[in-house]
C-alpha cells in the first residue's frame, strides 16, 4: 500500500512523509529528488536555466514513476497538481491521498526557516517568495489539493510526531 502527501511548500509532506515511511516500515519517496536525480541540477536551476515548462514535464514524468511504486510513502511537488494529467495520475492511483493543509503565516515560518529553501527552491510569482506569494499560490491551488485528496489533515499546530499519528489513522 502507498500513499501520497500532497500540501504547499513547508506543509511538511518530506519531513512527515519520512517518518511516516519510518514508523510503517515503508518506503520513502518524494518527487522533487527524482526531479532533480534526472536532471542532475536543482528545481531553481531547472527554473532558472530550462524554464518552468521543462520542470512540469520532469514533474509530470517523476509522478508517473511515483505512482508505480508500492509500499511507498510519497511526497508530491507543492505544484504536482497544476497539471490535469498529473491530477488524472493521482485520482486514478487509487492511493490513499492525504493533503497537509497549513496557515499561510506558519507557512511562510517555515520556509524561512529551511536554510535550504532560498537555495534550492525558486520564487514563484512576483512576491518573492513572501506572505502574498504563499497566499496567491494557496487561493489557486487549494481547490486542486482538494480535488486530490482522500483525507484533509490541517497541520497548523501540529508537530511531526503527532501529524504521523493522524495521518496513520486515516490511512
Amino acid at each position: 500500500m502507498s500513499v501520497i502527501l500532497v500540501g504547499y511548500r513547508g506543509s511538511g509532506k518530506t519531513t512527515v512523509g519520512r517518518k511516516l515511511a519510518q514508523s510503517l516500515w515503508l518506503k520513502f519517496v518524494d518527487v522533487d529528488d527524482l526531479i532533480v536525480d534526472a536532471a542532475k541540477k536543482t528545481i531553481r536551476d531547472i527554473f532558472e536555466q530550462d524554464g518552468e515548462s521543462r520542470f512540469r514535464d520532469l514533474e509530470t514524468q517523476a509522478v508517473t514513476k511515483a505512482l508505480t511504486l508500492a509500499d511507498h510513502i510519497i511526497a508530491m511537488g507543492g505544484g504536482a497538481i497544476l497539471r490535469d494529467e498529473n491530477r488524472r495520475l493521482i485520482k486514478d492511483s487509487k492511493m490513499k491521498c492525504i493533503y497537509l493543509r497549513c496557515d499561510p503565516q506558519v507557512l511562510l515560518q517555515r520556509i524561512q526557516g529551511d536554510p535550504l529553501t532560498a537555495a534550492n527552491r525558486p520564487n514563484l510569482t512576483g512576491f518573492a517568495g513572501g506572505i502574498d506569494e504563499i497566499r496567491t499560490l494557496l487561493a489557486q491551488r487549494e481547490a486542486l489539493y482538494r480535488e486530490v485528496m482522500t483525507a484533509e489533515l490541517d497541520v497548523t499546530h501540529l508537530g511531526v510526531d503527532e501529524a504521523v499519528t493522524y495521518v496513520t489513522r486515516m490511512m
